[in-house]
Parts: structure tokens; sequence; C-alpha cells
């Protein structure tokens, strides 16, 4: 039997941040993504209550792939109906294949198994060739409309942050991302870049004592310790002007410009940098590829690629740089190491007159054994 007091939220990001390891999440998650597990995991749940399907089969997703790998336990596809009769802090009861809340009987469970999901997953590969086509016109369709956005045609906000001729770190939530900022940390500390960290990445960064000068997004997901740590805070609103995410920090007594475009707040981050005359753009946690952007349920990525295209000299992708290289330690430099640390012991050896005498009586016992 498995029981624990509920966590709940339709948004996993936010569910993460109250989840503690004894905590049942129950989640409405439709094909969980990779940071979402990742997030789970950090938590160390031991099973995920996912209302919605956790894995789809429309294209591969990799979130339960990652969380089944880990021996996490997912019951899925309850339904929303369920989701809703669920309140945060329930007592949650699983035993074997009912579910109870506060000890009434409440459905029956739905196990994701390994090797079903297994099955479901490779044939997923193949449905990717009908998606991509779909992609590529969306991504295509949509460029058309969002050009003024790679043009410039809005307007870029005057900021504080001095980020001519200097190198700009732009950080988001994506693939490895906390990994790769650990793995760049020395450049960070030699460089001094402007950092630019967008929505919850900033949680991120001073996880690791490392503090954002602009926060850029719609504020959903980013820590109020973030925000009033940061140099400024940029909100990203619709191209109509709403800007959801302007209240909050309004309610902080907090200062907030906002740029009104389409696109990502990745992208817009991005744009601000090479726009405010940046030397060089490092980009951490990036979204690239087409199954980025499926997970995050966007059709296509025409912004994301109008803006690569126009910041391409200057931009470099450090996404997945610590699985890139990483350092062992080999017995030959160990060696050296040694042997370079006993040089100087036996030069001093060697002139103390204690072990001068040691050495000649050695000297003189080698004598009377060779002869």
């Amino acid at each position: 039997m498995i029981k624990g007091k509920v966590k709940i939220d339709r948004k996993t990001k936010n569910l993460v941040k109250r989840l503690k390891p004894d905590d049942i999440p129950v989640i409405l998650h439709e094909d969980i993504d990779e940071v979402a597990a990742y997030s789970l995991l950090e938590k160390k749940v031991k099973i995920v209550v996912n209302c919605a399907k956790s894995f789809t089969g429309r294209f591969p997703a990799l979130g339960a792939k990652i969380l089944l790998s880990h021996d996490v336990t997912i019951i899925d596809d309850l339904g929303e109906d369920i989701f809703n009769q669920i309140k945060e802090g329930d007592l949650l009861e699983i035993k074997e294949d009912e579910i109870y809340i506060n000890g009434r009987y409440l459905c029956q469970a739905k196990y994701l198994r390994k090797e079903e999901f297994e099955r479901y997953y490779q044939k997923s590969f193949k449905e990717m060739e009908n998606l991509l086509e779909d992609f590529i016109e969306n991504t295509l369709e949509y460029a058309k409309k969002e050009k003024s956005f790679i043009l410039g045609q809005f307007e870029m906000p005057e900021i504080q942050t001095k980020i001519a001729g200097r190198h700009v770190l732009v950080v988001t939530r994506g693939s490895s991302f906390k990994k790769d900022i650990k793995a760049i940390k020395n450049y960070i500390m030699e460089v001094k870049p402007v950092i630019i960290a967008v929505d919850g990445a900033a949680d991120a960064l001073l996880e690791e004592r490392i503090k954002p000068h602009i926060i850029i997004g719609d504020m959903d997901s980013v820590s109020e310790e973030s925000l009033l740590r940061c140099d400024e805070i940029i909100v990203h609103s619709y191209p109509n002007g709403y800007a959801p995410g302007l209240e909050r920090i309004k309610t902080l007594g907090l200062n907030a410009k906002v740029i009104a475009c389409p696109g990502t707040s990745e992208d817009v981050a991005l744009l601000l940098a090479y726009e405010k005359g940046a030397e060089l753009i490092v980009s951490v946690g990036s979204h690239s590829s087409m199954l980025d952007f499926l997970e995050k349920g966007r059709k296509g990525m025409s912004s994301t690629f109008l803006v690569r295209l126009k910041i391409g000299s200057k931009l470099v992708d450090a996404r997945g740089v610590s699985k890139l290289y990483t350092e062992k330690v080999s017995l030959k430099y160990i060696g050296i190491l040694l042997l370079s640390a006993l040089i100087p012991i036996l030069a001093i050896l060697m002139v103390t007159p204690p072990f001068q005498y040691f050495f000649y009586l050695i000297q003189l016992k080698l004598r009377v054994i060779l002869r």
C-alpha cells in the first residue's frame, strides 16, 4: 500500500516547488517533458499520479521514459474529472489497483508499465515523420506573420545593465540546463558575463550562488526571491500588450519593463542581448529542436528559427555541454603529481645531517652485501 499527502497542480513546474519526498504529486500533464521529469526526480518522488496521459505516442516525449527508468511508479490517465475531485493536502492511499481519498474510494488505478510503454515509445518514432511535415508547414506559415519580430519592428526597452561589448549568458529551463550551469561555472567566474535568466531558470542560478542581472519572462514560474535579488525585470507580454505577469511584479512592489512581441521569452532574451550590442551570446538550456517545442505544446518554431538566423554569428549554444566531456583523473597524472611532490622532499632530506648519516649507513651496508 502507498500512502501520502497530496500535492496537486495543473502546472508541474509550480507543484514541485511545494513537493516533499513523502508527498504524492497529482498532476494533469499530457506528454510529460524531460525538464518536468527531472524536477520530480530531484524531489525524490516514488510515485506520480497523472490524470492526463503521460505519453500519448504522438511523438517520443522523454518524461515518462525518464521516470520509469528511475523506478518511479506512474499511475496514468485518470481523467480531468478525477483531478477535480482531489484537493491539496488530501490523504491519498493506493491499495493495489484501487485509489482512496481520505478513506473514500475514488477510482481504479491505471499503471503505466515499462514493457507497455516501450512498445508505444518505439512506435512514436514512426509518427514523427508526419509530425515533421506539419511542423515545418506551421513554422513557415508563422514565420511570415512574425517577420516583424526579427526585423525589429517593435519597441526594445531601455535597460540599466550595460551589455554593449560584453559576453551575455542566456539561461533557459531546458534539457540538462542545471548540469550545464555547473559545467560552465568557471567561465562565469572568469569572464563575468551579463546573465539573463528566462523565468524559472533564475532559481537554478541562485542555487549555484549566481545572481542573474536580468529576468525575462511571463513571471509564472520564477520565485519571489529571484525577482527581489535580480537587477532588472522585463515582462514578456502578448503582442496586444496584455501582460498577466506584470500584476505579480507590482504586488511585490517592484518595477518592470514590458516587451510586447510574438515568440518565446527565450527568443526575446537572445534578441535583447543582440540588439544591445553583446560581443558574444552564450545560450544554456535553449529550445532549438522540434521535440523541444512539441513538449512545450508549440506547433512551430518560427520565431526561434528567425532569431537564430539573425544572431547566429554571435551565438554559442552551450546546451548539453556537461555531456560533451566528463573529466576523469588519469593514473599517469596522479603518478606525476606524487613524483613532483616527492622530489623537493628528498632534496630537503639529503641536506639534513641525521638523514645524511642514515644514507651513509645504507651505502656502507650495500657495499658489504655486494662484495
